[in-house]
């Protein structure tokens, strides 16, 4: 499995878990985690936005067809090991991460916010991270909306 995060700061202890839950996975062959260009910071918050893609291993299955309805031949078909579905049910099972916010077919959506304090400040600030995963290929930022 190769797994990218030179377009991520490493900021979001969620997307830690995340990333290591996926790493699990025998039908994933990349992943790769980038920061989103909606992430931002005031003075009572820091919004962390960022994106994971995931690339499926593909298994390769050779089928018998007729053609012209008599001429016997085989056809290779590349199906994914995985979906975005079974993905995100696997996921919910597990205590670290459970099931998404959202989801649909092209794209998983987990919100989380948690309480920072820094030590030695009175005053913390509260952290919202929100983490989309999304097929390889099949994202934003690769060409779809």
């Amino acid at each position: 499995m190769q797994v990218d995060v030179s377009g991520w700061s490493g900021e979001g202890e969620f997307t830690h878990a995340l990333v290591d839950a996926l790493k699990r996975f025998e039908g994933i062959q990349l992943i790769r985690v980038e920061d989103a260009p909606a992430a931002r910071a005031e003075a009572g918050y820091n919004f962390i936005s960022i994106e994971v893609y995931v690339a499926f291993r593909l298994s390769v299955r050779r089928e018998r067809v007729r053609r012209l309805g008599f001429l016997p031949g085989t056809r290779t078909r590349r199906e994914k090991t995985l979906t975005l579905g079974s993905v995100a049910t696997a996921l919910g099972t597990m205590e670290e991460v459970g099931p998404p916010d959202y989801e649909d077919e092209a794209m998983l959506q987990y919100l989380r916010t948690e309480r920072i304090i820094p030590p030695y400040q009175t005053r913390g600030y509260k952290q919202v991270e929100m983490v989309r995963v999304y097929e390889a290929g099949r994202g934003p930022s690769e060409g779809e909306t």
